[in-house]
């Protein structure tokens, strides 16, 4: 008897990652875009953070504890979700529309289908576009109010944000191309531009996606096959061919990058085998295109992952590594 060996069920290989290192690497990740809106966007910023964050931990909290479930708001996932929500809110909405975004986010998206793990789109993009399609007018507001300060202290900075002291208002660059404007790609690349408070810097964002990329936090696929099938949709039928700045400017404008790097590659709602992370990123590409190109709105990235999370499961289905063979293709 002391020859048996203990048979356990699959998988067999072990990582030491766990939900809450994951979870914090992402919120490292996502701390450059969150300082440069609080910079452009000021108090209100960080309040509406906050208010998302503090809103999907007690949501969390409260469901589970009524439920009489295990307690799950230490793995810092409620904690990403507020804060990517915050991101993509505009400032001007009020606080208490984030609070009830973070809510329907927790409770509908995440809570009710099982948890974490079970969801079949990603939390927080759930919970922005139900404000879209209840608040339509407040979330696509991203006028900032010019202040004309002629010698700004560094309190109205920090009260009122960069872009208001600075006199940047009007609508986002996307907005404005989509009716025959001209935009500065560069400023969109720094940030120097309207939006929700979490997309304007395309550089603070590359910052975090590469460092999620550098911890294997997330596969290179998704988002690589994502922006490069989204620039090849828009030169063929944008009606720009490749012009730089057209294609710059959609690819730093709106939430392409955040939603590139952070929530396309949601570990629940993306595929697990390479092909299919590829070809996951190839659909996000030209659906995104499709909406802006076609749509009535210049945005278009959200409702293209919400739309591609759904054919989720059956890329899994048709598109997998096989169990034995040679050649086979890992799990990466």
């Amino acid at each position: 008897m002391k020859d048996l060996y203990n048979v356990s069920a699959s998988p067999h290989t072990f990582d030491y990652e766990s939900t809450t290192s994951i979870m914090r690497d992402v919120i490292i990740a996502l701390i450059p875009a969150s300082v440069f809106g609080i910079y452009n966007f000021g108090l209100k910023a960080l309040l509406m953070i906050l208010t998302c964050i503090v809103a999907c931990i007690l949501t969390e909290y409260l469901y589970q504890k009524g439920m009489k479930l295990p307690l799950t708001t230490g793995d810092l996932s409620a904690v990403v979700t507020g804060l990517l929500l915050g991101l993509n809110m505009p400032v001007g909405a009020p606080l208490w529309m984030g609070a009830v975004g973070s809510i329907f986010a927790i409770l509908v998206v995440k809570m009710l289908f099982g948890g974490i793990g079970q969801n079949f789109m990603n939390p927080a993009l759930g919970g922005r576009v139900f404000l879209v399609i209840s608040f339509g007018k407040i979330m696509a507001d991203f006028t900032v109010p010019n202040l004309g300060i002629s010698s700004p202290a560094i309190t109205d900075y920090i009260a009122h944000g960069a872009l208001a002291v600075d006199g940047i208002t009007g609508a986002t660059p996307l907005t404005s191309l989509k009716a025959g404007g001209s935009v500065d790609i560069l400023n969109m690349f720094l940030g120097n531009t309207g939006g929700t408070i979490g997309e304007t810097s395309a550089f603070a964002l590359l910052i975090g996606g590469v460092y999620l990329l550098i911890r294997k936090v997330i596969n290179w696929r998704i988002p690589v096959a994502y922006l490069l099938s989204f620039l090849a949709f828009m030169a063929i039928f944008g009606g720009k061919g490749f012009d730089v700045n057209f294609l710059g400017a959609h690819l730093f404008g709106g939430g392409l990058m955040i939603g590139a790097w952070f929530m396309a590659t949601d570990y629940t709602t993306s595929p697990i085998s390479s092909t299919g992370r590829l070809l996951y990123g190839l659909m996000l590409g030209i659906m995104t295109g499709v909406f802006r190109v076609f749509g009535n709105t210049a945005e278009g990235v959200s409702f293209a992952i919400i739309f591609c999370n759904l054919f989720v499961p059956l890329i899994d289905k048709y598109v997998r590594p096989r169990s034995f063979g040679k050649g086979v293709e890992a799990y990466e």
